[in-house]
């Protein structure tokens, strides 16, 4: 079976038969180029990567860590159809990797993983929502590029019988699978949930026909597995790759942390991420007996990582430390202190920082592996080797449970919450359609409970941070009045 078939290029709704193919230009070129110009991805520049971007203009948010994810991605996939036997006769189209990389974080909601929460647990008996989720309906039903009534210029969202039309981007099969990370469809109530109160990963009820459409043009309609294709995996991989190096050169730049730093945190930390490594680990490579990870991997990690930048002492205090009329006392305090002005410059020095975040993602990109499939080359799976696995791990890890999950982001983030879920109750009470926008008060207009509360989910999961501060601030009364703005 080949990697690519012409399944793979077909649109959800078939290209206008007048057109004829544009030989310059792939069909994933144009879904790339569709994704650029599209409002959702313009909106990522407003959206919290780790810190609020009205802290500092240094910090990376949503749309500069897509755009780096799929630089990341696109090199792997240069890179093995470079080194890799299984892509010397067919090679893989960099071009829908990098899409991939571009649109993953389209579904994220404003404030982060607290938003995701928030809306989950409004939408817990309609649905429910996941990030992951979001970013597909998004590309395949929400954006106003195209929808299935298109004739002599008229474009209808909703027919007749008010069945949804709406088919987003209009975006190529292959290309929708690559940003299907889980396919698991979540459940419409959460007592049907394994875990009710948690957020299920996965993708929409009402996105289950296009599911069985992906897989028909992909794989084949004999297929009846889980699918998460190639350029999936590569893209997943890639976005280990930026939380686990550029989250922490953010927080090196804030001065939350600092490379000595990540040696003292609580023994609670290490265990943590010691846990959730070991979890992930028995996913991913089943063949790896995970009890050797413990707390105490997790510190050897973090000094191999460091260990070039940190922890090579200069010769001068190499003869120092040699002397014998020094005591142990002084020696100890001067290599700490060596030590310490080593770790004060990495985390303030910018050029430092680079070299030292470049260096890993050029380690990390030459330590991938390709898992094949026996039956399925679109299934062959690409994954970090172990070793490079347990470094990205421990530094994404480390990163979350002692900053993302610190006191001061948890405040932010808890009073996000509650934003989102005022704004929900709001919108969602009697005549509270009457606060959306035109556009979303017509798909509420006579629309069954669950539209209505899907569509007032997706307005709210498209908002930036800022636009839903005022958003609540109109609503609530915390800043001034106006009619003049539109919604």
């Amino acid at each position: 079976m080949p990697l690519y078939s012409e399944g793979d290029s077909q649109r959800i709704v078939p290209d206008n038969n007048s057109k004829a193919p544009e030989p310059y230009r792939s069909p994933w070129r144009r879904d790339f180029a569709r994704l650029i110009h599209s409002p959702s991805f313009r909106r990522l520049q407003g959206k919290t990567q780790v810190f609020p971007g009205h802290e500092s203009d240094f910090y990376r948010n949503r749309l500069t860590h897509s755009l780096e994810v799929a630089q990341i991605a696109k090199s792997i996939a240069i890179r093995l159809n470079a080194t890799e036997q299984h892509f010397v006769k067919e090679k893989l189209e960099p071009d829908i990797v990098e899409f991939a990389g571009l649109a993953h974080d389209l579904g994220h909601p404003p404030f982060g993983h607290n938003g995701e929460e928030a809306l989950d647990e409004c939408m817990r008996n309609h649905g429910g929502f996941e990030g992951n989720a979001q970013s597909l309906r998004i590309v395949s039903r929400l954006e106003k590029k195209t929808t299935a009534h298109q004739v002599e210029g008229t474009i209808r969202a909703f027919d007749a019988n008010n069945e949804d039309l709406r088919r987003g981007l209009n975006l190529t099969y292959r290309s929708l699978a690559a940003i299907l990370k889980y396919d698991e469809k979540i459940p419409e109530r959460a007592a049907d949930r394994a875990k009710p109160k948690e957020v299920v990963k996965g993708y929409y009820g009402e996105e289950e026909y296009l599911i069985r459409k992906i897989k028909d043009h992909v794989i084949g309609k004999d297929f009846s597995g889980k699918l998460k294709t190639i350029e999936c995996s590569i893209m997943d991989i890639a976005d280990d790759i930026a939380y686990s190096t550029y989250d922490l050169e953010d927080n090196f730049k804030a001065g939350f942390l600092t490379p000595m730093g990540l040696f003292a945190l609580d023994d609670e930390i290490y265990a943590e991420v010691a846990n959730t490594i070991r979890q992930r680990a028995a996913k991913q490579y089943p063949e790896f007996e995970n009890d050797v990870i413990d707390a105490d991997l997790v510190r050897q990690t973090l000094y191999f990582v460091f260990k070039e930048m940190l922890f090579g002492v200069s010769d001068d205090l190499k003869a120092t430390v040699r002397s014998r009329e020094l005591g142990w006392g002084v020696k100890k305090m001067m290599v700490a202190a060596e030590v310490q002005d080593l770790s004060r410059n990495l985390a303030r020095d910018g050029y430092q920082r680079v070299q030292f975040t470049s260096q890993l993602v050029q380690v990390f990109l030459s330590n991938i592996e390709v898992v094949p499939h026996e039956k399925y080359p679109q299934l062959h799976n690409v994954r970090l080797t172990l070793p490079a696995f347990l470094h990205v791990e421990v530094l994404k890890n480390i990163t979350f449970h002692a900053i993302i999950k610190s006191p001061g982001l948890q405040v932010v983030e808890y009073r996000g919450k509650d934003i989102i879920k005022s704004i929900f109750t709001s919108l969602n009470q009697k005549d509270g359609v009457r606060l959306l926008p035109d556009d979303f008060q017509a798909i509420c207009k006579g629309a069954p409970e669950m539209r209505r509360m899907r569509a007032i989910c997706d307005f709210i999961a498209g908002m930036t941070d800022r636009y839903a501060l005022e958003f609540y601030g109109r609503l609530y009364g915390t800043n001034q009045l106006t009619i003049h703005k539109p919604l």
